[in-house]
């Protein structure tokens, strides 16, 4: 049933010329982005030959364009989120979701999985562009996966959120609106302090992803991507069910 539930969300996402419009404004500004790296990593190409240990392409081209990308999804998620369960209670429709004999787990299960499939369509998108780059200069395979992993556990984070406050309201604008502060909140909040036992570090988006876009896999950071994603979810499945016991 989750299935079911998820290749239904990523359908009706097709059928909305939303979807269709965030994918092509996004690919031209990520491709924009990516040739600029490219036109960058020419023009310091000969100074890096005289550096011991210089980055490569894949530092100076991939990992910028996956960075840009972060951002640009970190607006753009909340404008996927916002209508996955408060178009439904505008709609009157939430009532035929809860009065079904599927439940609440399976439901919120089902709407992540499909808003992550319609993510992995977009990672994909995003990493033919340095794959691209294979078919004349190496690169770091490795620094390309964790990237790319990188970028998945922070899409779905967003995406987790998303569906949370989506459920809290009917407005889809206000939804939107209260996923984009939450979120960008949460990149920005930061003590800079380089403690890495500060609180604030801990409960940073940014902190957590950008040592994983350099390569850098740690465990702390996928478990804090894991309870992020199942708190949200679990938010979720209780807000759903308290409207079910009060409807």
């Amino acid at each position: 049933m989750i299935i079911s539930i998820a290749l239904r969300e990523l359908r009706s996402m097709f059928l909305s010329p939303l979807a269709w419009t965030v994918l092509a404004v996004i690919q031209l500004i990520l491709a924009w982005s990516f040739f600029t790296q490219i036109d960058f990593f020419f023009n310091i190409q000969s100074q890096l030959a005289t550096l011991p240990n210089a980055p490569g392409v894949t530092d100076l081209v991939v990992m910028p364009t996956f960075e840009v990308a972060s951002i640009i999804l970190l607006m753009v998620t909340p404008l996927l989120t916002m209508r996955l369960i408060s178009e439904e209670r505008r709609n009157g429709s939430i009532a035929l979701l809860l009065s079904s004999p599927i439940s609440m787990t399976e439901i919120v299960l089902g709407k992540f999985t499909g808003i992550v499939l319609f993510m992995l369509i977009f990672i994909t998108m995003i990493s033919l562009m340095p794959l691209s780059l294979l078919m004349g200069t190496e690169l770091d395979l490795g620094k390309l996966a964790a990237g790319m992993f990188a970028l998945m556990l922070l899409l779905s984070a967003f995406s987790a959120a998303g569906l949370y406050l989506s459920s809290l309201t009917s407005n889809p604008v206000v939804a939107a609106i209260s996923s984009f502060g939450l979120l960008l909140l949460l990149w920005i909040i930061n003590s800079n302090t380089g403690d890495a036992s500060n609180t604030l570090d801990q409960l940073s988006l940014l902190g957590h992803f950008a040592p994983m876009l350099r390569g850098l896999i740690d465990t702390a950071d996928i478990a804090y991507f894991i309870l992020f994603i199942a708190t949200f979810l679990l938010l979720t499945i209780r807000q759903l069910d308290s409207q079910r016991l009060q409807g």
